[in-house]
């Protein structure tokens, strides 16, 4: 088993929160994706922060192209490893 992990990057709460939901109905996740408060360099107001949503893929089952289109689908994107 291994560690692998994919970051998606959104651009706000709300659009991390809905993509949280609809990865586990879209990919049949068993864990949750973990979402991350992702403040800018100099940043102070938390309606500025990009948030991240962490998902682990021990199996390594997720295409990563797959992954980048869902991403897009909130104005997101993957991080590439």
């Amino acid at each position: 088993m291994s560690d692998v992990r994919h970051v998606l990057v959104l651009p706000d709460r709300e659009a991390a929160e809905e993509a949280a939901e609809a990865f586990g109905e879209r990919f049949g996740a068993v864990e949750e994706p973990r979402l991350v408060r992702d403040a800018l360099a100099g940043e102070d107001d938390a309606e500025d922060a990009q948030w991240l949503l962490v998902l682990r893929d021990e199996d390594e089952r997720l295409d990563p192209a797959e992954l980048d289109a869902f991403a897009g689908e909130w104005d997101g994107w993957r991080e590439e490893p």
